[in-house]
């Protein structure tokens, strides 16, 4: 199907709920330390030219200090930050009227990044709204269509289209590129390993110890799933983080067998030369020879301020290196490319269709290097098991990647953040991906791997019922401007 084929459709109704989440562990990551979340989720309804209607549904962490790292805003300003996003895309596509899934999205991208930076909106704050509003409208196309996500994608139902947003892929085939997508069966867990978590039993005091069956220090996690795969978290202070990767590279050299890892920067580094220096020093130690043999990329290790202001061969050359919070803009990916960069992750809060034409870059640039010299990785800790963390495996499998951070059933106890009534549903419809042994409805994760199979139903991967009669209204978020609740900067 072209573009133009696509179906059309209109937004009729969004509603917007939102549910506490307690970690069962604290995760620490960049500039704060997360006890407790927030998660969004929507059910919104579109209707057909021939008037017929469906709602479909999505979700997504409220996620502070990732999205803007502004210490002067609060946690909770935050949160109203990204509920603003979400209202202007409600009221931006509400506007627009009959319109493919896609041309929603790309005929309303300039006005949303344009309100949302007239409310100091950042552009990852900005397109947290398109993002989650994106899957709950493909989820109804895809109940009116009895087609799958990949189904859907493969033979293009949303109109994905090469537009002046995305002047590189000119002369692209599209359509061959999608048709030729095939979701995986499975994909491998990468476990995210925080920057307090506790590496061996020794590192927790007796009263720290949660003690509910499921692992809590790395060396239990290893044990427990058997993973092959780990995202590895730095702090930007080189003796700090030297320390604490040859204590992870103690367990895992000796539990984890062939195993492969990335490190994470999460912003904290200044430059270049910070994580350069971090990166020699590692070369440098010889307990961390096998770690080190096993990196597989870094991942946005510099300061969004700075990460795109010069060029990064200089590690590049030595480890490849990718961007996550730069990756603000649909042109954003081009420009880091042309500084050195060989990758970008894929992430539902940053958007789904981004996600796909940038994956449509990595093929155009590939064909024409003759070899896989630039990637995608799947980046996303924060998707909780149930629609979230669905819709999220079924989009970085039909893109190839076969393995994916992913550590919320770590840090969560697996669905216990939601009424039986809906941990049953999940369980029932998705039983390859969910196991029941006396407790929460949690991912069933065998050597380390997900099966993904039940993904393939009518919908963007959802086939469980939510319990919306369970969740709050969301918070009206403010109209205007937020002013900063601290003194101070970007950190």
């Amino acid at each position: 199907m072209t573009a133009s084929e696509a179906p059309r459709l209109r937004l009729e109704a969004v509603e917007r709920y939102e549910r506490d989440v307690t970690l069962r562990l604290p995760f620490r990551f960049g500039v704060i330390t997360v006890t407790h979340a927030t998660q969004a989720v929507i059910r919104a309804t579109i209707a057909l030219p021939d008037g017929r209607s469906a709602s479909g549904v999505a979700a997504e962490s409220l996620g502070a200090k990732w999205f803007d790292k502004n210490l002067a805003y609060s946690d909770a300003q935050n949160l109203d930050q990204l509920r603003q996003a979400l209202d202007i895309a409600i009221s931006l596509y509400r506007a627009r009227g009959w319109s493919t899934a896609f041309g929603l999205y790309a005929d309303t991208y300039t006005d949303q990044l344009a309100r949302g930076a007239a409310l100091d909106l950042v552009p990852l704050v900005a397109s947290y709204g398109p993002a989650l509003l994106d899957r709950a409208i493909l989820d109804a196309l895809g109940h009116l269509h009895g087609r799958s996500f990949a189904d859907m994608v493969r033979h293009n139902l949303p109109g994905i289209a090469v537009t002046g947003l995305t002047p590189d892929l000119s002369g692209f085939d599209l359509a061959a590129f999608l048709a030729g997508l095939r979701p995986g069966a499975t994909i491998d867990v990468r476990h995210t390993v925080g920057l307090v978590d506790p590496i061996v039993a020794a590192d927790q005091k007796p009263d720290e110890r949660v003690n509910d069956g499921l692992p809590e220090t790395l060396e239990e996690v290893v044990r427990h799933y058997r993973g092959r795969y780990y995202k590895l978290k730095v702090g930007g202070d080189v003796r700090a983080d030297l320390d604490r990767l040859s204590r992870i590279a103690a367990v895992l050299d000796r539990d984890a067998g062939d195993y492969r890892a990335t490190l994470d920067g999460n912003e904290q580094y200044d430059d270049v030369e910070g994580i350069a220096e971090l990166w020699r020093r590692m070369e440098e130690t010889p307990a961390l020879a096998r770690l080190v043999g096993s990196i597989l990329f870094i991942e946005q290790p510099i300061k969004r301020a700075v990460a795109l202001a010069k060029p990064v061969e200089s590690l590049a050359r030595r480890k490849p290196l990718i961007i996550d919070e730069s990756d603000g803009e649909l042109g954003t990916f081009p420009a880091a490319l042309a500084l050195g960069y060989a990758g970008v992750s894929s992430k539902n809060c940053k958007g789904f269709y981004k996600s796909i034409l940038n994956a449509a870059r990595v093929a155009r640039l590939n064909a024409a290097a003759g070899s896989a010299r630039y990637f995608m990785s799947a980046e996303d800790l924060t998707t909780l098991a149930g629609v979230s963390v669905q819709q999220d495996l079924a989009l970085v499998s039909l893109l190839g990647l076969t393995h994916v951070e992913r550590n919320g059933h770590h840090f969560i106890d697996g669905m216990s953040f939601a009424p039986e009534v809906e941990q049953a549903s999940f369980a029932a419809a998705h039983p390859d991906l969910y196991e029941r042994s006396g407790g929460p409805a949690r991912l069933r994760i065998d050597r380390g791997t997900l099966q993904l199979g039940s993904l393939a139903c009518p919908g963007f991967a959802v086939a469980g019922d939510t319990a919306f009669d369970a969740l709050r209204p969301m918070p009206t978020a403010p109209t205007g401007r937020i002013e900063p609740a601290h003194a101070g900067g970007k950190p």
